[in-house]
């Protein structure tokens, strides 16, 4: 079995997470505060990326078009 994701990359959602339960966590331009729970693990998730982090790219569905 293929790890996908990094120990670091978890960590860094784990982040986010935390971020969204203390109520920190911004979205966006316009940088609403992030209730959602998928929303808090995309945004950890491309915070990940932006570190250079193992993460898959992100799907056709999941891009906006």
């Amino acid at each position: 079995m293929v790890r996908h994701y990094s120990k670091k990359a978890g960590k860094t959602v784990k982040s986010a997470m935390s971020r969204r339960k203390r109520g920190t966590l911004k979205s966006g331009r316009s940088r609403k505060t992030v209730k959602s729970r998928k929303q808090a693990i995309a945004i950890g998730l491309s915070e990940a990326r932006r570190k250079g982090q193992k993460v898959p790219a992100r799907t056709s569905s999941g891009r906006k078009k």
